[in-house]
């Protein structure tokens, strides 16, 4: 059974993008710091098309496993900008990608699987969507934090996964705002850490 999830970093004083952000600043000021264990990983390093990157230890084991449940993403207008200006040509998802946008604009097909639609639809209608195309595999709800806000204001999200940083922003955007905390709660569901950063599991379970 297919499941919808939310997996993301985010620094300790609760911001997963720092301010300023935009094509030339992708993630703000400070931000790719939240994602820094990542960058060093060889699983995610094979997915940007890169060589070497670090393989016995648990982050890696952690993303190697992330990408391979994913059978399709969603993601707001924000975070497909400051990408599209950033991503190797065969972009980093190889598989179906929805764009929460009001702009029209004809799929964008990249090499190595991946395909972003853009569409203006409800959050509901659109995940329906990502859920037929996932079949068997999970539903990722990428960002930005507006995004990942209203999938949980509409009791959307099953999982519910922090990657948590050890640094300080300061200041930037805020995941946890704009919640209804009628709607849902967190059940942790295991924690996992390594010398670099810490792996939050919650399920979400929604009222």
């Amino acid at each position: 059974m297919s499941k919808v999830f939310a997996d993301l970093g985010m620094s300790l004083d609760g911001f997963i993008a720092g301010l300023n952000g935009g094509e030339k600043n992708p993630l703000g000021d400070g931000g790719l710091k939240i994602h820094e264990w990542m960058f060093r990983q060889k699983s995610f390093r094979e997915h940007l098309g890169m060589e070497g990157g670090e393989t016995n230890n648990i982050d890696n084991e952690i993303i190697e496993k992330t990408f391979n449940r994913i059978g399709a993403n969603i993601m707001g207008k924000r975070m497909f900008v400051e990408g599209e200006a950033n991503w190797p040509e065969e972009a980093p998802f190889n598989c179906p990608v929805y764009v929460l946008t009001h702009q029209k604009r004809k799929p964008w097909e990249r090499p190595g699987g991946t395909t972003f639609f853009f569409t203006d639809e409800d959050v509901q209608t659109v995940l329906l969507k990502a859920k037929k195309v996932a079949g068997e595999k999970d539903v990722r709800i990428s960002g930005g934090a507006k995004t990942i806000q209203q999938y949980l204001n509409e009791g959307l999200v099953e999982e519910f996964i922090v990657h948590l940083a050890p640094i300080f922003l300061g200041s930037g955007a805020r995941l946890f705002e704009h919640l209804d905390k009628t709607k849902f709660s967190f059940e942790i569901k295991n924690v996992i850490h390594s010398k670099a950063i810490t792996h939050l599991y919650y399920n979400v379970k929604n009222n």
